[in-house]
């Protein structure tokens, strides 16, 4: 298996490769040359598989020789070691829906799930190596805590996670920054998700930069991120899906990686019906899916902070298969974007994109009403993200429907959320590691590159 560019589809590059890169140098996002599809007789097996034995069975499609078996085996089965859930993923069905608990992870997100098979293939790629890796990444609240959890105390990896200041959850901050590790290093920064993600994507681009430091990214623009969200996809339907009927699932979306890894299960044969773009009050996607016009607007702080993105930065890769595979096509799009402010889809690619997705918005009062209706009625608990990606399918036409609804946080990580809807505190799951008086260590910085630049390298050298 090769990869290449979203901006160049001519290099051919391997998994170790991209996996280190995590961005490539033009800017573009990493994609494989083909979407290798899973025969009949193949799927059948995994009826009978484990999450463990699925998530081995997929990433052994796209890794090519960067593991062996034994590896790649070893590597799962510790990376899911620590999960809450024997079941790694498991469900809970209230009327006609079906909530994927994607939370039984240590940092209680579902970022985990991906996160902790990249901690370990870091381990395995760097063990006998006397290079140091610089991780550096940004959060909207739950990648930084979960990527810090894989890779904290480990050899010859630094992690820096750059997060927006005062626009995560308490609990969010709490669970990155209160690590005794002296390999990781958070950032406050003063501005939104998006100026952090564009300062990471702009040391990305600096190769002088890039190779001082020798920097890789744990973002979900990592091509490995979306592998391990595919199985999950696979996993709900084989598992929790008696008569195998089509599916139709809906995901909390802001930077797109969750439900962009859906597309990839449908393209390599997954029986998925419909794939629902759930977004809070920050809906490019919805819009862009509305009118054919993708153009970021000011950042609005919700209850949903997770979702509080205006550049999504995995829909690269989705603009890539609507401009026919044809990375200058692609380019003319983003060059649009950094000149104007926005690009207009071709009524080919708009009709294409509709095809593929629908989508939804959710208001705050909306989401907290989502939130105690299910909570009154069922005794059940969610997040505010969840409850988004719950009001499209509440609809009448979803009713004889098999339904998911991601639920892709733990409702303890958003006490204030909680406290909105139900007039009560939600608690942490059992045995969960306690944070609340634990010592916070992060720094705050200017939303200014040269100062983020200084900083890392000052860390380094220390």
């Amino acid at each position: 298996m090769k990869y290449f560019s979203s901006r160049n589809n001519n290099l051919q590059l391997s998994f170790k490769e991209i996996f280190f890169k995590g961005l490539s140098q033009d800017g573009g996002l990493f994609l494989p040359h083909f979407i290798p599809r899973i025969s009949e007789s193949k799927l059948k097996k995994f009826e009978n598989y484990n999450f463990q034995e699925m998530s081995f069975e997929i990433f052994k499609l796209f890794i090519g020789e960067t593991f062996s078996n034994v590896e790649l085996k070893k590597i799962i089965k510790n990376a899911y070691s620590k999960f809450r859930n024997l079941k790694i993923v498991d469900v809970k069905k209230i009327d006609h829906i079906s909530y994927v608990q994607l939370y039984h992870g240590p940092t209680l997100a579902f970022k985990d799930i991906a996160m902790q098979v990249l901690g370990g293939m870091y381990d395995s790629l760097l063990k006998d190596s006397n290079n140091k890796i610089n991780l550096v990444t940004a959060t909207s609240g739950d990648t930084g805590a979960a990527a810090i959890d894989a890779v904290q105390g480990k050899k010859n990896i630094n992690i820096f996670v750059l997060h927006p200041h005062n626009k995560i959850s308490s609990v969010q901050r709490q669970l990155m920054t209160t690590y005794k590790a002296n390999n990781v290093f958070n950032i406050a920064i003063e501005g939104s998700f998006d100026d952090c993600q564009k300062l990471v994507k702009e040391m990305f681009i600096d190769k002088n930069f890039a190779d001082k430091i020798n920097m890789s990214g744990v973002n979900s623009i990592n091509w490995a991120r979306i592998v391990a969200q595919i199985v999950y996809y696979f996993f709900i339907f084989y598992k929790f899906n008696d008569n195998q009927k089509p599916i139709v699932v809906s995901v909390p979306t802001g930077n797109f990686g969750d439900i962009y890894a859906g597309y990839i299960a449908k393209k390599m044969g997954l029986n998925i019906k419909e794939l629902i773009i759930s977004t809070n009050q920050n809906n490019i996607l919805q819009r862009c899916i509305d009118t054919g016009e993708y153009k970021p607007l000011r950042v609005i702080q919700s209850i949903s902070p997770s979702m509080d993105i205006q550049v999504a930065s995995n829909f690269e890769r989705i603009l890539f298969y609507l401009c026919n595979e044809n990375s200058e096509e692609l380019k003319l799009l983003m060059n649009d974007l950094k000149t104007k402010g926005y690009f207009k889809l071709s009524t080919k690619q708009f009709k294409n994109l509709k095809y593929h997705f629908s989508a939804s918005t959710c208001n705050e009062n909306e989401t907290i009403k989502i939130m105690n209706d299910l909570y009154t009625q069922s005794n059940y608990l969610i997040d505010p993200h969840t409850a988004t990606a719950v009001k499209p399918l509440l609809k009448d036409k979803y009713k004889n429907e098999k339904c998911f609804c991601f639920e892709t946080a733990h409702s303890s990580k958003f006490p204030s959320s909680v406290l909105k809807a139900i007039n009560l505190l939600p608690k942490f799951p059992d045995n969960f590691k306690n944070i609340t008086n634990n010592e916070e260590k992060f720094i705050i910085l200017d939303n200014k590159i040269n100062l983020i630049k200084e900083y890392i390298i000052r860390k380094i050298q220390t």
